[in-house]
Parts: structure tokens; sequence; C-alpha cells
């Protein structure tokens, strides 16, 4: 079972990877993509099996089944006509949804192996979400062509268009609450309930360009804000309507220990996941590394081992025992920093403990 230590494995499964590589020991996902992973999501809790699939600037979406032994399974691939931005799942977890820098987005249907494009933008799409309601489904796209749109999928147009103030860089979406922060430092929040509509906008926390959007619940599990990673190390948790004007913060992360000369190293928060149990979480930068947070206690869990390349995506899978991390190449050092030697991972972790709140003494 992927909650027992035991099962990740003896030694054998890491022969192949060099220790460097896979300074944690985890779990090595078989065949991974043959350039920089851009998106990971799990199958929603819908479905018994676990399914991850992975996105990449190749043009490919990876599918695999994750086994309890923590052995993956490529199970199929789809392609796109340029690098894939995002991918998502609809809720049954019988098709996955694959956003491009072709400026579609295309629905594949995992049982008939076949894809057709649902959405269409005038500029790469750089966000999918699938938005479930009591009143209506629909997917949320957002673009660089500055527009936010939601499409019933079967039909060419899309239900709705928002025009955002900037190229849309992150999104989030959690029923009733869905969070766009787009370039120029924007941050706009919406509700869906009925239909989208935009709820408020809110001054950035953070100074430096937004990377990565994620929304927490509350203790009723109800979304209640979000956390924002941003280019210079930095994470900000914000309350859409905080208790006490306190609750908000910011904190450092992904930077280097000590200043040698004088200079401190600042990586970019490459993405952030909130545990779907705990409430705690992962945040994953250009460092190469991933830390465990507890939010409310405000404090770190844990952090690993660098990886030889930055650590790009980061999700849970349903019930929160595995956490997935990819480690490519994010350009963040610019070209002469790239080396096609280095092979891309996707690794899968035991996390369920390591993920426990702090407890209060």
């Amino acid at each position: 079972m992927f909650n027992q230590a035991t099962s990740l494995g003896g030694t054998s499964t890491f022969a192949t990877t060099p220790s460097t590589a896979n300074p944690m020991r985890d779990f090595e996902v078989s065949s991974p993509p043959d350039d920089s992973v851009s998106s990971l999501a799990f199958s929603p809790g819908s479905i018994p099996q676990n399914f991850l699939i992975a996105g990449s600037w190749d043009g490919n979406v990876r599918c695999w089944e994750v086994e309890q032994t923590g052995k993956t399974i490529p199970k199929s691939m789809q392609s796109m006509q340029g690098p894939i931005l995002d991918v998502c799942w609809s809720d049954d977890a019988t098709k996955v949804f694959m956003a491009a820098c072709d400026k579609m987005v295309k629905c594949w249907d995992l049982n008939s192996n076949q894809t057709v494009q649902v959405a269409a933008h005038d500029a790469p799409v750089k966000t999918c979400h699938w938005i479930k309601t009591p009143s209506y489904t629909c997917l949320m796209t957002g673009s660089w062509d500055k527009t936010l749109k939601f499409w019933d999928t079967r039909t060419p147009s899309p239900m709705l268009t928002i025009n955002l103030p900037e190229r849309c860089y992150c999104a989030d979406v959690d029923y009733p609450m869905a969070v766009v922060g787009t370039a120029g430092r924007g941050l706009i929040v919406y509700q869906l309930e009925g239909k989208p509509q935009e709820f408020k906008r809110i001054e950035s926390p953070l100074k430096y360009q937004h990377r990565c959007v994620s929304i927490f619940r509350d203790k009723k599990s109800s979304p209640a804000g979000f956390a924002l990673g941003s280019v210079e190390g930095r994470v900000a948790i914000q309350y859409i309507s905080p208790p006490n004007p306190k609750d908000n913060f910011t904190f450092k992360c992904h930077r280097s220990n000590g200043t040698p000369n004088g200079y401190q190293d600042i990586f970019a928060v490459n993405d952030i996941c909130f545990h779907p149990v705990h409430g705690t979480l992962a945040t994953v930068g250009s460092d190469g590394r991933f830390s465990f947070w507890d939010k409310d206690a405000r404090t770190k869990l844990k952090s690993s081992e660098p990886m030889e390349q930055p650590i790009t995506r980061c999700c849970f899978n349903h019930n929160g025992q595995i956490f997935a991390y990819s480690v490519s190449y994010d350009w963040s050092k610019g070209h002469e920093f790239y080396n096609q030697l280095k092979k891309n991972y996707i690794f899968l972790r035991s996390c369920y403990e390591e993920l426990k709140p702090r407890t209060k003494t």
C-alpha cells in the first residue's frame, strides 16, 4: 500500500537512476517525457485507481497507471501541435483536457482514446480547469490573449468570455471559487455559483511576477483563500475575507542557505499544492527542492535534498497518499544552462505522514 513506506520499494527500483538525480530515493515514473514537464495531475477520487497525467514541452500528454507498489505502467499518449502548458481531468475521470501553445484545448476521451478540440484562443492557452457545479459543468481556459473563457465543450463557441487586465499566468478552481493571476501582478477572484462572475480584485501581496496559485479550504472544507507563489522565492497566504487581517502573510522559500559573497540565491516558486486531507502544502522551486509547510502553525515540515535540475510541477493524489513531482529544466537561467543530456524525471513519494500538521504543544 502507498501509505506504508515499506512498499515504496526495495533498492532495486533505483538501480537505473544515479543517486544524485534521485536524492530522496523516491519512485521513478517509467518512460518520462522527452522535454520539460509543464503540468501534472492525478485522477480524481471518483475512480479507485490512481492515474497520473503529465503534459510536456515536447507537445505530448502521457498517462500512467500508478500501482499500490509504486510501479508505474505507461497507458497511452496524445499529441498536440505545440508545447503543452496545462492538463486537467473531468470529474468522472473519463476525460483529460490538454491546453497548448497551438492556441487550442483538446479533450482526450480515455475510453475511446480519441481527441477532439473543445476550446480556442487567439494566443497560447496557459491554464485549463474543469468546473462542476450543481447547475452547470464547463471547462475554464485562461490564455495569453488576455481572456478567460468558459466552454460547454459540446458547442464550438464559449458560453462566456471574461476579459482579463493582462495575460493569464496562473489559475486555480475549487467550486464555488476561481482565482486568476496575470502579468503585471494582477489578481482576480471569481465566484462560480449560478454563473461565473468577478467577485473582487486583490492588490498583489507580492512585488514580483506571479508564478503559481492554489486555493485552500478552511476547517469546514469550504474554499477560504489561496497561496500565491512568485519568481522571487516567496509565497503569500491570502484569505478572501480574513477573520483577522494578520491571517494574511508571506514567507520566503526556495532560497540558498547563507550568503556566499554577501549574496543570497533566490529561486522561483514553480508550483504550490495543498494536501487534500491535512490542508498542509507543498512548494517546489527552481532550486530543485520541494518543501512541505503547515501554514496555520507557520512552520516548515520538511525540505528535500536538491535535485540535479529544477522541480517544475507537483501534485497529490486524491487521498493524499502520493506526492508527485517533476524534475526538468525550467529555463530560469536561460538557454546556456540547458543540458540536453540531463533526463527529465517524475518521482512519486509516499507522503501522508510527512504532511501531517504540526501538533500544538
